[in-house]
């Protein structure tokens, strides 16, 4: 477990062997782990090392719902809690369709268009191809970054105002009002989220950027959001 593991409860009394980016390998190996769950991105580097030691390593970086389910079936088989696994799939196949067939029924043009915020210094957006647009899509939301080159990708503030978004959502909590910290941005008080006090940054960013189980958690947090 990392630092920053602080989910389900149970991790929290875990013994920890560094932060997210950075592993003490030593105290990996006289924990003598049968198997070690890493993920991509930063962890490139660590994972690279633990493979040179010939330790067993499975690595989980689903960018979608089936990527996640295929992770989770094979997570439980890896530790013989198939049954379990398949039975969670289930759940969150059963809510993520639950939640569906109220958008099937809601035009697309009367859908609200949204705009996910990652970070703000620079200004960052969830674009196609992220999970978090996956999950916007399923909510009933049209994601206005649906044109970046990358997943996450920066964003033009201009753009924001030109293509006029009617919700924002912050992926990240401040001990500021989402409105104060949007509304003094340059130009951002026309916008329509903005007029409407539609932003919200009240989301648990855990549930929302952890592609985990808790994405259902989120994708219903999104839907509350966008359909009061």
């Amino acid at each position: 477990m990392s630092q920053f593991c602080n989910y389900p409860p149970g991790a929290l009394t875990k013994e920890k062997i560094g932060s997210f980016s950075s592993t003490n390998i030593e105290k990996v190996l006289l924990l003598k782990p049968d198997i070690i769950f890493c993920t991509g991105l930063e962890q490139a580097p660590i994972i690279t090392k633990l493979k040179q030691l010939n330790l067993k390593v499975y690595i989980s970086d689903p960018s979608n719902f089936k990527e996640l389910f295929d992770s989770i079936r094979e997570i439980g088989r890896l530790v013989n809690k198939e049954g379990q696994a398949a039975a969670l799939i289930e759940e969150m196949k059963a809510g993520i369709e639950k939640i569906s067939a109220k958008v099937k029924l809601i035009p697309r043009e009367r859908r609200p268009r949204v705009f996910v915020e990652i970070w703000h210094s620079p200004l960052m957006a969830a674009g196609s191809g992220s999970f978090i647009d996956e999950l916007l899509t399923l909510a009933g939301g049209v994601n206005i970054a649906y044109d970046t080159p990358r997943p996450y990708s920066y964003f033009s503030p201009e753009q924001v105002i030109k293509r006029d978004p009617d919700c924002i959502i912050l992926a990240y909590m401040d001990k500021e009002s989402p409105l104060k910290i949007i509304s003094g941005r340059f130009g951002w008080n026309n916008i329509s989220a903005v007029k409407n006090n539609r932003i919200y940054n009240n989301i648990n960013p855990d549930a929302l950027l952890r592609p985990g189980p808790r994405l259902l958690e989120a994708m219903e947090e999104i839907y509350e959001r966008l359909y009061p």
